[in-house]
C-alpha cells in the first residue's frame, strides 16, 4: 500500500492539520516527518478543537498510530506538556511512537535562537525562538543530542559536556550571558526520559513493517514549501525542508513508497515573520481578510500577513513537491470581497516572470502581474456540494487549478470537518 505526503505549497499556515484529520479516517499511520513545536496545527470537530505543535494530527483517531520520525526536533517538556493537556481533553495518546533518531532540543538551543535573534536586530529572521534553528544547526555540525541518548545517562552526560564547553563559552564572551550547568540540564532530562520511555520506538522499522502489511502512512509536513531550507525564500526560512522530498529522509521511506502528494493551498497567501511577499496586502482589504480568516499563527499568536493569492509560488510548489492534486482551504474567507485578484506572473526591470525568478533581488523587487475576477459575496460555509457553489466561486477555483497546473480535489468553505467539498478530476 502507499505512502501518502501532505505538504504546506506556501509559507505554512495552509490549513495542513484539517486535511491531515479529514484524510487519517483511511490511514494507518500519519508521521510528522520535520520541523519542531514551532509548527502548529488546529483541528476543529464537533465542539473539540485540538492546538497541536508536535503530536501527528490522527491522534483523534482510535485505527492511527501517530508517529514523530526521524527527522523532527524535539523538545520534551513541550512534548509532555501537549500530551497532557491531551489527556485532560480526553484523547487516548499512548499509542504515540517518537523516533529514537529524533534530536533534543536543549535549554542552549532556546537561549542562543533568542539571543541571535536580538543580535540580528533590523535583519532578524522573524524565527518562533524556540530553540529549532539551533538545534538544527548541532544535528548538521554532528554535536547533537538525540532521544536515544536519555537511555544511557553516562553517555548522555559525556555529550552534554562536550558541547556545553562550546556553548557556555560562546554565551558569556559573545552575549554576555549566564553559562548554563550540565548537572542541572542532566536532572531536568533524566525526569523526561522516564516519561518518554513507553513512546519511544524504532519507527522506521515500524512504518515499513506496516507498508509491508499492507497498511497506509500519511506524511504529514510542517511549515510550507517558500521555508524549505533549500528551496525556499532563503534565509527568510525555517531549518529543515517541508517538502516532500523531506518527508522521505525524515520518515526512513524510499520513493518508491510514494504514491500520492498533496498540496495544502490557501485561497489567498499569508506569512508569518520576515521575508519577501510580492502579493502582500497594506490597506484595509488586507485588514478585512485578516479579522475574517483570523490570521494569527496557532503557535506564537502572531498576526500573519495577508495577500491575494500567487500563481508563480503554486507553479513553483508543484514543481518542487512533483505534487499529484490540490487542497485548497479557506474559499469561504473571500465571500467578502466584491472582485479578486490573482497574481499570474512578476515584472521586474521590465522583465515578466511567470515562473520563480533566478535571483532573490528580482524576487525582492518583484512586481504581481495581476488579473481580475468577481467575487460572489455570499457566504458559502453551509454549502455542501461543490456544484451547488455560486458560479463565481467555482470559476475562481477552476481558475486558481489552471494557472498552477494541478487539480483541486478538495475544497474547504469552513474550519469543520463536514466544511470540505470533494471534486471530480
Amino acid at each position: 500500500m502507499p505512502a501518502i505526503v501532505i505538504v504546506g505549497t506556501q509559507w505554512g499556515d495552509e490549513g495542513k492539520g484539517k486535511a491531515t484529520d479529514l484524510l487519517a479516517d483511511d490511514v494507518n499511520y500519519v508521521v510528522r516527518y520535520q520541523g519542531g513545536n514551532n509548527a502548529g496545527h488546529t483541528i476543529i470537530v464537533g465542539d473539540t478543537t485540538l492546538k497541536l505543535h508536535l503530536v501527528p494530527s490522527g491522534v483523534m483517531y482510535g485505527h492511527v498510530t501517530p508517529v514523530i520520525g526521524d527527522g523532527v526536533v524535539v523538545d520534551p517538556g513541550v512534548l509532555l506538556e501537549e500530551l497532557d493537556g491531551l489527556v485532560e481533553q480526553g484523547l487516548d495518546v499512548s499509542r504515540l511512537k517518537i523516533s529514537s533518531n529524533a534530536h533534543l532540543i536543549m535549554p542552549y538551543h532556546r537561549e542562543f535562537d533568542a539571543v541571535t535573534e536580538r543580535y540580528l536586530g533590523r535583519q532578524k529572521l522573524g524565527t518562533t525562538k524556540r530553540g529549532i534553528g539551533p538545534c538544527y544547526a548541532d544535528k548538521a555540525s554532528r554535536v547533537g543530542l538525540r532521544v536515544q541518548d536519555l537511555y544511557d545517562m553516562k553517555i548522555f552526560r559525556q555529550k552534554l559536556d562536550v558541547v556545553l564547553k562550546e556553548k557556555n563559552a560562546i554565551l558569556s564572551r559573545v552575549y554576555n550571558r549566564l553559562p548554563m550547568k550540565a548537572v542541572d540540564i542532566e536532572t531536568e532530562y533524566a525526569v523526561y526520559a522516564e516519561r518518554l520511555r513507553p513512546y519511544i520506538a524504532d519507527t522506521m522499522m515500524l512504518l515499513h513493517e506496516g507498508l509491508e502489511k499492507g497498511e497506509t502512512v500519511l506524511l504529514e509536513g510542517a511549515q510550507g514549501t517558500l521555508l524549505d531550507l533549500d528551496h525556499g525564500t532563503y534565509p527568510f526560512v525555517t531549518s529543515s525542508n517541508p517538502v516532500s522530498g523531506g518527508a522521505m529522509t525524515g520518515a526512513g521511506l524510499g520513493p518508491k513508497h510514494i504514491e500520492r502528494v498533496i498540496g495544502i493551498t490557501k485561497a489567498y497567501v499569508t506569512r508569518v515573520g520576515a521575508g519577501p511577499f510580492p502579493t502582500e496586502l497594506h490597506d484595509e482589504i488586507g485588514e478585512r481578510m485578516t479579522a475574517v480568516g483570523r490570521e494569527f499563527g496557532t503557535t506564537t499568536g502572531r498576526r500573519r500577513r495577508v495577500g491575494w493569492f500567487d500563481a508563480v509560488l503554486a507553479r513553483y510548489a508543484a514543481r518542487v513537491n512533483g505534487l499529484t492534486e490540490h487542497f485548497l482551504t479557506k474559499l469561504d474567507v473571500l465571500s467578502e470581497f466584491d472582485t479578486l485578484k490573482i497574481c499570474s506572473a512578476y515584472r521586474y526591470q521590465d522583465e515578466e516572470f511567470e515562473h520563480f525568478p533566478p535571483h532573490q533581488t528580482a524576487f525582492h523587487h518583484a512586481e504581481p502581474v495581476y488579473e481580475e475576477v468577481e467575487g460572489w459575496r455570499t457566504d458559502i460555509t453551509e454549502v455542501t456540494e461543490y456544484a451547488k457553489l455560486p458560479k463565481q466561486a467555482q470559476a475562481y477555483v477552476e481558475r486558481l487549478e489552471e494557472l498552477s497546473g494541478t487539480p483541486i480535489r478538495w475544497v474547504s468553505v469552513g474550519p469543520a470537518r463536514r466544511q470540505t467539498l470533494e471534486r471530480d478530476i
